[in-house]
């Protein structure tokens, strides 16, 4: 089942084992009673279509059945609830492309299109920011996609938690410039002004604060600080590779012979 606090979805109390079971594809099919041409595939598919249409709250078992146009004991045939279906739905949105295989070139590629990959999905699904996934657990979509990461970097000859270090890092990175930019569609939605109305009707109160002399810096900032031209994400994240870039230097000199330390 789940439960929501705030912006924020939590799983508790889900049927891990069963989770496990219908990610993995060991549950047993049902034998009696569903429509024909009703499938597990299909109701992950409607519910992920559901949840990037109208938000995770929209959701719901009765909602579904409506949708695929079926009784709601007819899902729980299926899928024990909600909180199994949050499992699946989550491992379906991060299943890698079934042709996907790392990148050819060298750990830094690697990490720059795990990062960019990162953002688009959060941005095509914006629900998965409300979702706690701090104890995911753990389908083939997921697992595959930290293999093919894992695959791209492991030439950076860091240390086994070293290397989820980075991912960790990383995903944590794209997560917080994620949820900025969702935030920014949100607010654009719910109050109806563009980001340009916004900041223009403050345009007054903040010349005159700027003018008044208690904020030097701030006012001595060029007219194109704040423009949507500077990619601030892409700025951040070229350094934090290169903060890695001198990691795995370092890592390099200390163990030439090419071995984790």
């Amino acid at each position: 089942m789940t439960s929501t606090n705030g912006s924020e979805t939590q799983r508790t109390g889900s049927d891990i084992a069963r989770s496990l079971e219908l990610l993995w594809g060991e549950g047993e099919r049902p034998t009696r009673g569903p429509k024909p041409g009703l499938t597990l595939d299909r109701i992950v598919t409607e519910a992920v279509r559901l949840a990037d249409a109208e938000g995770l709250t929209a959701v719901s078992m009765r909602r579904l059945s409506t949708e695929l146009g079926t009784g709601t004991m007819s899902l729980y045939r299926y899928v024990p609830g909600k909180g199994e279906l949050l499992d699946l739905m989550l491992d379906r949105v991060y299943m890698p492309a079934a042709d996907a295989e790392p990148p050819s070139g060298n750990w830094r590629e690697a990490v720059e299109t795990y990062a960019r990959e990162t953002l688009v999905l959060y941005r095509a699904h914006p629900w998965l920011l409300q979702v706690n996934q701090a104890r995911p657990v753990l389908g083939p979509g997921s697992v595959g996609g930290l293999e093919l990461t894992l695959a791209g970097i492991k030439s950076m000859g860091l240390t086994d938690p070293e290397l989820i270090g980075v991912i960790v890092m990383i995903e944590g990175y794209v997560t917080g410039v994620a949820r900025t930019q969702v935030h920014e569609v949100e607010a654009v939605k719910k109050s109806g002004l563009t980001d340009q109305a916004f900041w223009e009707a403050q345009t007054p109160t903040l010349g005159r604060i700027m003018s008044s002399g208690r904020y030097p810096h701030l006012a001595a900032l060029s007219d194109d600080a704040f423009g949507s031209q500077f990619d601030h994400f892409e700025f951040g994240l070229q350094r934090l590779l290169d903060g890695l870039d001198v990691l795995v230097a370092r890592r390099e000199a200390e163990n030439p012979s090419g071995r984790k330390a």
